[in-house]
């Protein structure tokens, strides 16, 4: 059975309008099925086995139960005609068809190919992607890894290069999507190099077996399809131009830069220079001449790259909290073990679980927490007896980092029978206030070596009540 978004790819190179015949040549994909991909719905989730459950994609393959059988008569002779194999198979009791077979030993067999070649895009039909690292020594003497990722249309040759803290799926997604809206579109299909960062687990012919979820859905969201140039496989890496080694000569080599921030910014005029300025060796055109006739091809971009939530399978804890990345997020109480999807954005998370939903700033500094007002609330309310929920505000005050620690520290040993009073009230400043205010009050209160609620609240510009302790 084809991968999801290998049929993802097929169906939006159907839409585009190419022929049935090309589409065989790009995908690797038989006419017959591209025939019946044609009538399916459209790709909508990449989970293999639940397709199949669900749609009835593809049918059980008669030869896949006897790859073993054939792998060894391979190993044994690799250049065993597939004629004999069928005999060997049909002694074995395979019912299935000669062209089946065909097909299937023709995947497993080792290319001893030394062919490479290159082609020339159409307007809107590929770009090229991939990560790079170079390590950069400045002008003081000091020295820095940079990582980059790095696009080019394939037609215009226009390039977009974009450093980056790492090589994660997630920032190789927002990346991507960045440089589809700089690009003025999205292609037919995205050529990627370094196959690793996306793909979990594939077969030896380099078919994709399990994909990053972060990717496959960001794939999915985009409408783009997606072609792998596998590094063991030279017959592909010709068709791919070397963009890393490409960048790296044209750019970093040749240059000296003071800081980063000066690279940064020559970052920005080298870009300008190949593609508005300079003809590309390739095509002998400036890539801005040639960019407008490419955009006139390439479909919009459906996302601002704000808009682009990476789904992640998470389970409300006990405590109904979310725990994602060593971050802690709130739920409400009722939601506690329940299973849900957190919606990872560039600055914000939305948690689904049931029929309760959250949304949070997103968190990045290690072990930070979130709890909305409202989810402290709520939970206090489902405690029972007057001291669970003096400790449970207590613990609510604790989770303000190191600060809350230090002054509950001292507020608890300076008034052992008392402190509870002082715990309700910088609650509900809590509450009123937030996070951040009350941190910022709690420092200053502990630098006057002041340990009581009055003094954290005098430096919110908040009084208690007369005799309530609460705030007003």
């Amino acid at each position: 059975m084809l991968s999801m978004l290998i049929r993802h790819a097929i169906q939006v190179l159907l839409a585009a309008g190419v022929s049935q015949e090309k589409i065989r040549e790009q995908t690797g994909a038989s006419l017959r099925s591209i025939r019946r991909i044609a009538k399916e719905p459209a790709v909508a989730d990449v989970d293999q086995e639940k397709a199949r459950q669900q749609r009835s994609l593809g049918r059980p393959s008669k030869v896949e139960v006897h790859r073993e059988a054939i792998e060894a008569m391979l190993s044994e002779d690799p250049r065993l005609m597939s004629l004999e194999i069928l005999r060997r198979l049909r002694a074995l009791g395979y019912e299935g068809g000669k062209s089946a077979l065909y097909d299937f030993v023709s995947g497993l067999r080792a290319s001893d190919s030394s062919l490479q070649m290159r082609f020339e895009g159409l307007p809107g039909e590929f770009t090229q992607h991939d990560f790079g690292q170079v390590e950069v020594r400045y002008l003081d003497g000091t020295r820095e890894t940079v990582v980059f990722f790095a696009s080019r249309l394939k037609y215009s040759r226009w390039v977009e290069v974009t450093i980056v803290p790492n090589q994660r799926a997630e920032t190789l997604v927002r990346t991507l999507h960045g440089h589809f809206v700089a690009f003025g579109g999205i292609p037919l299909l995205a050529v990627f190099d370094r196959p690793k960062t996306i793909a979990i687990a594939w077969r030896k012919n380099g078919e994709v077996t399990q994909w990053n979820s972060e990717f496959a859905h960001a794939v999915l969201e985009l409408g783009v399809g997606v072609e792998l140039c596998w590094p063991y496989q030279a017959q592909q890496k010709g068709s791919v131009e070397n963009l890393v080694g490409w960048v790296k000569g044209s750019f970093f080599k040749p240059r000296r830069f003071r800081d980063r921030d000066d690279l940064l910014a020559q970052l920005a005029q080298w870009r300008t220079e190949v593609n508005e300025l300079r003809p590309s060796r390739a095509t002998g055109v400036i890539p801005a001449e040639r960019l407008q006739e490419e955009r006139a091809r390439m479909r919009p971009v459906k996302l601002e790259p704000g808009e682009l939530g990476l789904p992640v399978p998470i389970q409300v804890g006990p405590t109904a909290h979310v725990v994602h990345d060593t971050h802690r997020y709130s739920m409400p109480a009722e939601a506690a073990g329940l299973p849900g999807t957190l919606y990872l954005y560039p600055d914000r998370v939305r948690i689904r679980a049931g029929r309760f939903e959250a949304e949070h700033p997103r968190l990045f500094e290690r072990n930070g927490h979130s709890t909305l007002a409202e989810h402290r609330a709520d939970r206090l309310a489902t405690i029972a007896g007057k001291r669970g929920k003096r400790y449970l505000k207590r613990q609510d005050l604790f989770e303000l980092g190191s600060i809350a620690h230090e002054f509950l520290t001292e507020l608890v040993h300076r008034n052992p029978r008392s402190w509870s009073d002082d715990v309700d009230a910088l609650w509900d400043a809590l509450q009123h206030a937030g996070d951040d205010p009350l941190r910022f009050a709690l420092h200053m209160a502990v630098a006057e070596r002041r340990f009581t609620a009055a003094a954290v609240i005098g430096h919110l510009g908040l009084r208690p009540a007369a005799g309530e302790g609460v705030l007003q």
